[in-house]
């Protein structure tokens, strides 16, 4: 004999979908409680990383930029005191700094436009696993039958966790060859203290859902 609706008390051959919609409702709300601010830590450190990557990125570009412009400037001003005995004319000064300034720009956006593909890859190196069916704490959860109550708070010490990829140090001397590869770029290690650590370990969790602290970082 099958039970009535335990929502609308309705009886069971109506077939309605009252407590679907219900388990629905509160599965919702119990990774909303219970699940957020592991989204929160992923968030925070997959954004750290990826900031420090796009400004050592820029790093890099500006100064191979910024060597290039003060080779060009010690070519203009040996041309013109070999054939002039002068200075280099202020105009070819002021064309040259243009030109660097110009150069930066384009470096800064190249940069900036690599934030799709580089948080992607930080989220791909984070570690979400699930606890075996057959352990313990899932199959005899600690939970009161007759009063629904939880008995225990959650448990320690299991299999889920939530963690960050493997040591990435070994990518930085790839990194300095440029250009990057436009995929899955190999992250570096910074050169600053990191501002934002890894994820703490936790519970297992679905997969969360689907930049530098600088004048010029537009909003993300």
């Amino acid at each position: 004999m099958d039970p009535d609706c335990a929502i609308c008390h309705a009886p069971a051959t109506l077939a309605c979908d009252c407590e679907a919609k219900g388990l629905e409702v509160a599965v919702r709300q119990a990774e909303a409680r219970m699940m957020q601010s592991i989204y929160n830590d992923i968030r925070s450190w997959v954004r750290a990383h990826a900031q420090d990557y796009i400004l050592e990125y820029f790093r890099l570009l500006t100064e191979r930029r910024k060597t290039a412009h003060t080779a060009h400037l010690d070519r203009i001003t040996a041309h013109a005191y070999h054939y002039y005995h002068a200075p280099p004319h202020p105009n070819e000064i002021s064309a040259a700094q243009a030109q660097l300034k110009r150069g930066i720009d384009e470096d800064w956006q190249a940069s900036v436009q690599r934030y799709p593909e580089v948080l992607e890859y930080f989220y791909s190196l984070v570690e979400l696993t699930l606890p075996d069916d057959n352990e313990a704490a899932v199959k005899d959860p600690p939970l009161s039958a007759l009063s629904g109550s939880r008995k225990a708070g959650r448990r320690g010490g299991g299999s889920g966790t939530v963690a960050s990829g493997p040591s990435l140090a070994h990518h930085e001397r790839e990194m300095r060859e440029i250009p990057l590869p436009r995929r899955t770029p190999p992250p570096l290690e910074p050169l600053r203290e990191r501002r934002t650590p890894a994820p703490r370990e936790r519970r297992a969790s679905y997969r969360p859902p689907p930049p530098p602290q600088s004048q010029y970082f537009p909003s993300y």
